[in-house]
């Protein structure tokens, strides 16, 4: 996958974790799916320790209150592709 589809999807996937805001109360509860799929994708967007350690990041800021808004799979993209300057795509 390259980078830029990579961007695509973070911002597809952070937007995904705020719609809880959007449904209170309702919302809560579908971080509780969201919460492991959300790790779970993470990992497998980026391989390796990163990957896994922002996998954790990801579970665990998706699964507590409130901080949803923080977006995680971009900042992991920028992380990699701008802070790293990975190359592969």
């Amino acid at each position: 996958m390259n980078k830029n589809k990579k961007l695509i999807l973070s911002i597809v996937f952070d937007a995904i974790g705020c719609l809880s805001y959007f449904f209170p109360g309702v919302g809560e509860l579908s971080d509780i799916i969201w919460a492991p799929v959300s790790g779970w994708l993470m990992t497998k967007m980026y391989k390796g320790k990163a990957g896994r350690v922002a996998g954790v990041v990801s579970f665990v800021e998706e699964a507590m209150p409130g901080l949803d808004i923080i977006p995680t799979f971009t900042i992991m993209w920028f992380y990699t592709y701008v802070i790293k300057k990975d190359k592969t795509a």
